[in-house]
């Protein structure tokens, strides 16, 4: 359908049928909702059966005693520390592990999975290289 034919259309039948249909046009009963799924199956005796395991469960830490509220207010001043990069987490995770290792003689530079080096990527969820960059 065309630009052209869409505008006429709007034009003749009335623009307020062109609109998006929401909950606040509906009557007082009706509620659009928001794309959830149904938590079972209607059956053809057109009853609602509930399926346990369609059932969404929240699990939710017992936060007895936390000190902290759930609100932080917008007036809170920014954050003063950096983003972390690979670069920052080398230094400051790595790199003294290896310089220990060194400094003791212990150090071997073929047993670098020791320090979370991994030669290749295969079995991974998300391939870090070559594949995930722009090309």
């Amino acid at each position: 359908m065309g630009v052209l034919s869409t505008l006429i259309r709007g034009l003749t039948r009335g623009a307020d049928r062109m609109s998006e249909f929401t909950s606040k046009r509906g009557s007082r009963t009706h509620n659009k909702g928001r794309g959830s799924r149904p938590a079972g199956v209607n059956l053809p005796s057109r009853k609602f059966l509930a399926i346990k395991a369609m059932i969404p469960e929240f699990v939710v830490p017992n936060l007895d005693g936390f000190k902290l509220k759930p609100y932080v207010s917008y007036r809170s001043p920014k954050g003063i520390e950096p983003p972390l990069t690979a670069e920052r987490l080398f230094a400051e995770v790595v790199a003294p592990r290896i310089e220990k290792d060194f400094i003791e003689g212990v150090y071997d530079k073929e047993q670098l999975k020791k320090y979370g080096f991994e030669p290749t990527q295969e079995g991974k969820l998300f391939k870090l290289y070559p594949k995930n960059y722009v090309r």
